[in-house]
């Protein structure tokens, strides 16, 4: 049997790998996708800060502080152990408002999928550059559990694709299933 292991991340970074095994990251304006393949258990998280970066040289900040380039970290694992996007389920998470002087947007919250985001509200953009970057690799979104007011903590179980979360300072969490 092997050992679990419990990874915690931070704003842009990335953990790809075989369960048994957790990963754990805490979401304010940030967006966490989550991914998971039952056969193998293999699967993992980002946690990404904003939805674009600068196109100039790369410097010493986590490759996946961006959406684009956690995205494609993904598409790399992905890749490299001989899968496909579409053998994936895939969940979207975070892109809270963490100051309620700021929770009135142009937009009126989290943007739609259906329309062009307009606004300049640094969580809706997020969650609506997750939406896309992930629809262009090919992938499809099980679940999101997006918006809102205040923070989220949250657990991938790499060895059955649960995913756990509890927003802000809430007493019991809740288990996302695709």
């Amino acid at each position: 049997m092997k050992a679990m292991r419990d990874v915690l991340l931070q704003m842009g970074q990335f953990h790809f790998a075989a369960g048994p095994g957790r990963v754990r990251t805490v979401l304010g304006s940030c967006v966490a996708i989550t991914m998971w393949r039952p056969e193998g258990m293999l699967g993992g998280m980002c946690h990404y800060m904003l939805p674009a970066g600068l196109r100039e040289k790369e410097d010493a900040r986590p490759p996946g502080l961006y959406a684009e380039k956690a995205i494609e970290l993904f598409v790399k694992s992905i890749h490299k152990a001989g899968t496909r996007p579409h053998d994936y389920i895939v969940k979207l998470f975070g892109g809270g408002r963490m100051f309620s002087e700021l929770s009135a947007t142009s937009c009126g919250g989290i943007c739609s999928p259906s329309r062009r985001c307009t606004c300049n509200d640094v969580p809706c953009r997020n969650v609506l550059a997750g939406r896309e970057m992930l629809a262009a690799y090919g992938f499809t979104i099980a679940a999101e559990h997006v918006g809102g007011q205040g923070s989220r903590d949250l657990i991938l179980d790499l060895e059955n694709g649960d995913v756990w979360l509890r927003r802000g300072s809430a007493l019991a969490g809740e288990r996302l299933r695709s």
